[in-house]
């Protein structure tokens, strides 16, 4: 398996019908098919510590059955090619963080 973690900074400019079109092409992602499990979400109302990030806009979390399959995401899925061509000129910034689990 391989969980696929995408953080989402949006421009501070976009409109509300720009955020909303983000807002639903990002959990179109969350049910590809072929995925394990899909997760998006907004930062959870916690606690405010020195260790957690409330910053960001939006996240993903993808889990993937294989790398094979989130190569396959990367390159030729068109559910991800659509939403980042609709979706990357509302964003500043992406962080991505791919985590392989322990058996």
């Amino acid at each position: 398996m391989l969980i696929h973690s995408v953080f989402f900074w949006l421009r501070k400019d976009i409109t509300s019908a720009e955020r909303a079109l983000f807002d639903s092409e990002v959990r179109r992602l969350a049910q590809i098919s072929y995925l394990e499990r899909g997760y998006v979400g907004i930062p959870a109302p916690t606690e405010s510590r020195p260790v957690t990030d409330h910053s960001f806009d939006y996240s993903a979390a993808l889990h993937f059955k294989s790398i094979e399959d989130h190569d396959f995401y990367q390159a030729k899925c068109p559910d991800h090619t659509r939403f980042v061509a609709a979706c990357k000129p509302l964003w500043e910034r992406v962080v991505i963080y791919d985590t392989a689990p322990f058996a």
